[in-house]
């Protein structure tokens, strides 16, 4: 009997042998699993089996957890045949001739092997209780493969996630590449043991995101939530010349998972049985500055402040007009360059307390002060730190992925450790002039002190003397300038209230981002829900549209249209608070194929009277008139019923009473909204955002 022959035969007994006798987590040598048919661990942990990713009609075989009522992304743990789906429901898994377990299409193709080189004859495949998939030989009872050494995205408790020294082969985690697509994605994760080892999240091989240096019981750089949950990490060196890192939880939630998402983020999530949904308990990266490299060689690197990068001190921009865009990829460059052995006096050190130390760190096992001293020595040596759990790190060449963290106040990103302290070395140059800048303030303060009293007084007297004048002529104080005034017609709040209110910003609570900046949810102290719309340096939007914006809505009352509840301006940092709208804009609804099922004509048509009340009212009804000049699906919100309102006020113009049409050589807003006469002329009017209101209606 031929080759051919024998396989379809074998096929056709897996066929008509299908889950006869079949132990309840196992498969033997003369059984199979065919789809839609299952299997479940002893424990009823996990089950395995066929499904379709949400979105998809393509099957796949994976592991999943088995309390969990529906199957999802979030949900499954492995799959099998993730770059070779089957295109029907005829899928098999069963244990070949050779002993390796395989999965067959209709045509009893092979899908996917175990791929086990030896012939293992007498064999059969276990689903643990722990989520793992195991080959076994029957007669010894020998693990020849299982699934935690092939992991796909997800890594469970007791997980290896290795790499070898000397062959460089590894066991990773590789992101889906969507959550309706669980073939191998664009980022993968594991243990870089180079130097010191760190966790590392790679983006199409490239750097994306990492733990900092390894200390012996934590990642030096790793957000505290990761510790919160894994705080069994261990990293071991074994004799075989490899390095992996295994989770074994101390604090073991049930229905909880750690993987890396579609998107590259590092997620740990867990079963919530009050609400019968996932939960999102920890989330790297957390902001920017997670990002790997975010701002250049040399460059530090704080989500709080704005704009986030800077250059340590010493240094300064590489490309400074790039640096003033927002772009900071190019880095900083040394002011002046280190003397070492140039015969003048020695080199410094600038300590950055609280950081997350820069990447490449080189190791060596030495005191602190003698990690100081091999530094210094060293012309190469460009910075250092010290760790008891680590030991001397050093490093040469460009500082790269510096992190700050605040000392004190409201933290963006809080390590559990609080950071390492890096020295960064400089020329004695910066510390002379910083020594003679502190005897110029000194001296400054000096003066400043004796002269202020006399400087008062004089004040004092030309105040009293310009008040008598000013009642005797019945004239009144001068009036304050107009940004203070729209500001005062608004309650402020302060920066700890929003940074409190959105989790410090946090990047859970990020509801969409535009050329702007971010729009963030939040929860004031009362319970109220707020939206913060937190401009960015490099917004297009400066300070007159955000007055404008301030002006404007301030100005109206409306139910369709949003409500401004407050601002926030200090320095650059500029932020509105709106009341929250719990179903966002209305392109999240209108452009998302599940999403357009809840508007059906009724709703639709709602929205659209809703629409145009509200532009009723701006161009006819309220007391200033208004044309909007930016009318479009993103800049309509929705309320938990779905009603309309509508938001963005930035480059709205008010027209005086007798005023129709007005013409202006800056074109701003979206093209494809744009009535023709403003595109192309600048002319608008009321009838430039009926054209606006019009693409709408189209659109849905």
């Amino acid at each position: 009997m031929g080759f051919l022959s024998k396989r379809s035969l074998l096929y056709a007994l897996c066929c008509l042998c299908l889950n006869l006798g079949v132990a309840r987590d196992t498969i033997s040598s003369f059984q199979s699993l065919k789809d839609p048919d299952y299997i479940i661990s002893r424990g009823s942990s996990f089950r395995m089996g066929f499904f379709s990713p949400v979105n998809s009609t393509n099957r796949y075989l994976g592991i999943w957890y088995n309390k969990i009522p529906v199957v999802t992304y979030f949900s499954v743990v492995w799959v099998a045949n993730r770059d070779r789906p089957l295109k029907d429901s005829s899928g098999v898994l069963t244990i070949y001739e050779d002993g390796n377990l395989v999965v067959l299409n209709g045509q009893a193709e092979i899908l996917w092997s175990s791929n086990v080189s030896n012939s293992v004859p007498n064999s059969s495949a276990t689903l643990l209780d722990s989520g793992n998939l195991v080959l076994r030989v029957d007669t010894t009872e020998a693990i020849v493969w299982e699934s935690f050494q092939h992991p796909c995205d997800t890594v469970l408790p007791r997980m290896k996630l290795t790499t070898n020294l000397r062959t460089n082969q590894k066991v990773q985690l590789t992101s889906w590449k969507s959550p309706s697509d669980p073939s191998t994605g664009r980022f993968s994760g594991g243990v870089d043991p180079q130097n010191i080892p760190q966790g590392f999240i790679r983006k199409d091989g490239h750097p994306y995101w990492r733990t900092g240096p390894w200390t012996g019981q934590f990642f030096t750089g790793a957000p505290s939530w990761v510790l919160d949950y894994h705080s069994g990490v261990t990293i071991v060196y074994d004799k075989e010349e490899t390095v992996y890192a295994t989770f074994a939880p101390v604090k073991v939630l049930d229905l909880s998972k750690h993987f890396l998402d579609s998107e590259g983020n590092s997620k740990q999530i867990r079963w919530d049985d009050g609400k019968e949904d996932w939960e999102v308990v920890g989330f790297s990266p957390a902001n920017e500055c997670d990002v790997y490299g975010t701002c250049g060689v040399f460059g530090s690197c704080y989500a709080l402040s704005s704009p986030i990068c800077s250059c340590l001190k010493g240094f300064e921009p590489k490309i400074v007009e790039e640096w003033n865009r927002g772009n900071w990829m190019s880095g900083c460059v040394r002011r002046i360059p280190l003397q070492c052995d140039g015969g003048g006096k020695a080199d410094g050190f600038l300590k950055l307390e609280m950081v997350k130390v820069p990447d490449f760190a080189e190791w060596s096992y030495r005191s602190k002060d003698d990690c100081r001293k091999q530094c210094l020595e060293n012309c190469s040596c460009v910075a250092y730190a010290y760790d008891t759990g680590i030991g001397c790190m050093s490093w040469s060449g460009n500082l790269i992925d510096l992190q700050k963290i605040s000392t004190g106040g409201i933290d963006l990103q809080k390590f559990s450790t609080g950071g390492l302290d890096v020295y960064i070395r400089l020329s004695y140059l910066e510390f002379d002039k910083e020594r003679n800048l502190k005897v110029i303030i000194a001296i400054t303060v000096i003066i400043g002190a004796m002269a202020i009293p006399s400087i008062a007084y004089f004040v004092w007297r030309w105040m009293t003397q310009k008040r008598a004048r000013t009642t005797k002529s019945g004239e009144s104080l001068p009036s304050k300038n107009l940004n203070d005034a729209k500001l005062h017609e608004l309650p402020t709040f302060s920066l700890e209230e929003l940074a409190t209110a959105t989790n410090n910003f946090h990047v859970d609570n990020m509801l969409g981002r535009g050329g702007f900046g971010i729009v963030y949810k939040g929860k004031l102290h009362d319970g109220q829900e707020i939206a913060v719309k937190r401009l960015s340096r490099s917004s297009g939007q400066g300070l007159e549209e955000f007055m404008n914006e301030v002006f404007v809505i301030s100005k109206l009352q409306h139910r369709n249209l949003v409500r401004l509840l407050g601002c926030y301006i200090e320095g650059e940092e500029k932020m509105l608070i709106y009341e929250y709208m719990s179903n966002k804009s209305l392109d999240a609804i209108v452009f998302d194929p599940l999403n357009q099922k809840r508007l059906d004509w009724k709703k639709r048509f709602n929205i659209i009277k809703g629409i145009s009340r509200g532009l009723l009212y701006l161009h006819r009804d309220s007391r200033l008139k208004i044309i909007h000049r930016d009318l479009k699906a993103s800049n309509i919100l929705l309320d938990e019923e779905l009603n309309p309102k509508i938001s963005d006020f930035g480059i709205a113009k008010i027209f005086g009473g007798s005023e129709n049409q007005a013409n202006t050589k800056r074109v701003i807003g979206t093209y494809g909204y744009m009535s023709p006469e403003y595109a192309m002329q600048g002319f608008f009017s009321e009838k430039s955002d009926v054209f606006s209101f019009g693409m709408e209606i189209v659109e849905r």
